[in-house]
């Protein structure tokens, strides 16, 4: 018999490309960002049940971002050695496979959250969704250098969501996480456009190394790092926490202004590139210490008195 018809993927690809979808690197620790804002919402453990009801939602509709982002950008990722690989890209899933995908991710964890936690936390999450799956990826990554700082601001939402489906409320300490990831982001992202920034160009992308140069951006990440360590004070400030976490916050925002400083100062490649995988730990060892502090520190508080 003639082999005319390729023959089917096996289901472990096609269950393998669909997770490739999710992108479930940066899904983790945009989980682990709202799992951080489910267990500082209340003193002690959370109810659980809810708990997992508002991680398990919160995962499908960000997944459900992330299969969108691939659909959009389809084309982009062609053209970009970082992203070539992607199912969307290789053309392994079509438009309608991957739109349903998304589509089917985003109304299932909307589902969870409306009727397992609470309405808040169900819009909250839905308009997380809108702002980087359509504002940023759509609108305004394409058009302006500053894409990163405005769009950054759905990406900073999950603690919001994890507090919100503990309370039925956002409060201030929630708001002060949201703007530690908000000011996180640009440093973040512009150290991978300092040494990705050809894979930018040949995608078109109006990314702030191209558009102001290198040394402006090197300059910014130096500047962000600066007022992000202030912000990562404000839990501490507040009585949020307690001298574990600024101990760690001091420390850890210490090494991240070293590594923009050096950045600035004596810049290669290599050294951008340990920029943004330290600011991936920065900001997961930053709240597992603010988590570490919210347990401990009322334990330690009675066995000093």
């Amino acid at each position: 018999m003639t082999q005319a018809l390729a023959a089917p993927r096996p289901a472990a690809s096609r269950w393998a490309q669909f997770y490739a979808l999710t992108k479930p690197r940066v899904v983790q620790l945009i989980v682990f960002c709202a799992l951080i804002g489910v267990l500082l919402a209340q003193p002690g453990w959370p109810d659980w049940r809810l708990a997992g009801a508002a991680v398990l939602g919160i995962w499908l509709v960000a997944s459900a971002a992330a299969a969108f982002n691939c659909l959009v950008e389809q084309q982009i990722d062609r053209r970009m050695q970082r992203t070539a690989w992607r199912p969307t890209a290789k053309g392994d899933l079509t438009t309608p496979v991957t739109l349903a995908f998304s589509a089917l991710l985003c109304a299932a964890g909307s589902a969870v959250l409306y009727f397992w936690v609470n309405p808040l936390t169900m819009w909250l999450t839905f308009a997380t969704f809108v702002g980087y799956a359509v504002i940023y990826t759509v609108i305004l990554k394409p058009l302006t250098p500053q894409n990163i700082v405005i769009g950054g601001a759905s990406g900073a939402m999950p603690p919001v969501l994890g507090w919100a489906a503990m309370r039925g409320e956002v409060g201030p300490e929630a708001l002060m996480l949201c703007l530690i990831i908000f000011l996180w982001t640009p440093p973040h992202f512009w150290a991978l456009a300092l040494y990705r920034v050809e894979d930018y160009r040949k995608a078109g992308l109006p990314m702030l190394p191209i558009t102001h140069g290198p040394e402006f951006t090197r300059l910014q990440v130096l500047l962000y790092t600066f007022v992000l360590f202030a912000a990562t004070l404000l839990p501490f400030i507040h009585g949020m926490s307690s001298w574990i976490y600024l101990a760690a916050a001091v420390v850890l925002g210490a090494m991240f202004t070293g590594y923009a400083w050096q950045l600035w100062r004596n810049y290669s490649d290599a050294l951008a590139r340990k920029t943004f995988r330290f600011s991936i730990w920065h900001l997961s060892l930053l709240f597992a210490a603010l988590l570490l502090d919210h347990y401990l520190s009322p334990w330690l508080s009675r066995v000093v008195a």
